[in-house]
């Protein structure tokens, strides 16, 4: 039996990425056909939380649910793996039993562990590296808006973090242009800035960093932000918000030095007065609903595709 899994973005061409975005179409205009419907009856989906969820969890669970598989919800401190049992040996145990693990963690590196002694798919449902699920929604999220992804511009403000991370490398996959504002020694990291120069000398992508947010979303059709404190940064959270604060926040200020058609996105949780204020996640420009919802979608898509890889003939 094949097996594909998803730690990251970088491993999936554009073809394959954009093969996620049809099939979430395909659920979400309700045009998917009953096999592609019922990909997961008779199948168990193990989602492995270390980290608390609110979107990934009711998104995938929901997902899993309503492809006619059955969700197994698995609190890390639940396992043994709370109690010192190995990755490697639990990733060995969950593949006797269930079809997939969904996995959200702190270290990167425990879920490539899980995915070398697992033989069946691993999916990275959130690491301190890579969010490649948020991506996979948020350019769909984009494609639905604006009907076309290939040279659309991003403006990204604040940390350069795991959502960072991602989004470099699916907005260079997928022939966006990128401007990432950020202060200094907040800068995502140089394994997703090589993979991003890498993939855009294919795509055509242009990458930029900046330290002046005016200057980034300047002709930008979408300005993305994430939370300055991300899970697991709680003890630096007063540093980080002198380092941030106000330069970094998404006002009304910065929506205006944008194109007056560019739409706000946020991966969502949100903490409102910090990275962003009301009036623009709030307000008429704001598409954070629109790509929260699309989290269920595309959260079928990457286990039907996925599956259905399982399921062919090596």
């Amino acid at each position: 039996m094949r097996k594909r899994d998803l730690l990251t973005l970088q491993d999936y061409t554009p073809d394959e990425i954009n093969g996620f975005l049809m099939a979430a179409d395909r659920f979400k205009r309700g045009n998917a056909d009953p096999d592609e419907m019922n990909i997961l009856s008779g199948k168990s989906i193990v989602l492995l939380f270390q980290k608390p969820s609110t979107r990934t969890r009711v998104s995938f669970e929901a997902a899993i649910y309503q492809l006619g598989g059955h969700p197994i919800i698995l609190g890390w401190r639940e396992s043994q793996l709370g109690r010192g049992e190995t990755i490697a040996d639990t990733a060995r145990v969950l593949s006797r039993y269930v079809d997939a693990i969904v996995a959200r963690v702190y270290r990167h590196s425990d879920l490539v562990e899980m995915a070398r002694y697992a033989n069946i798919p691993v999916i990275n449902a959130l690491s301190d590296m890579y969010h490649p699920c948020q991506i996979v929604a948020d350019l769909y999220t984009m494609l639905e808006k604006f009907g076309y992804l290939r040279g659309l511009k991003v403006a990204y403000i604040g940390d350069g973090n795991n959502v960072c991370n991602s989004l470099l490398i699916g907005c260079s996959k997928m022939g966006l242009d990128l401007s990432i504002a950020c202060p200094e020694g907040y800068e995502p990291s140089t394994e997703a800035l090589r993979f991003a120069e890498k993939n855009s000398m294919h795509s055509g992508s242009k990458i930029e960093m900046l330290r002046d947010p005016f200057s980034a979303v300047k002709d930008a059709n979408v300005i993305y932000t994430d939370t300055f404190v991300s899970m697991g940064d709680e003890a630096e959270r007063e540093e980080r918000l002198r380092v941030f604060l106000p330069k970094y926040q998404v006002n009304n200020r910065l929506l205006d030095a944008a194109p007056s058609d560019a739409l706000f996105m946020h991966c969502l949780p949100a903490h409102r007065g910090e990275e962003v204020t009301d009036e623009v996640i709030d307000g008429p420009r704001s598409i954070v609903w629109d790509e929260a919802e699309n989290r269920l979608h595309t959260e079928k898509a990457i286990l039907a595709e996925i599956i259905k890889y399982q399921m062919e003939p090596s």
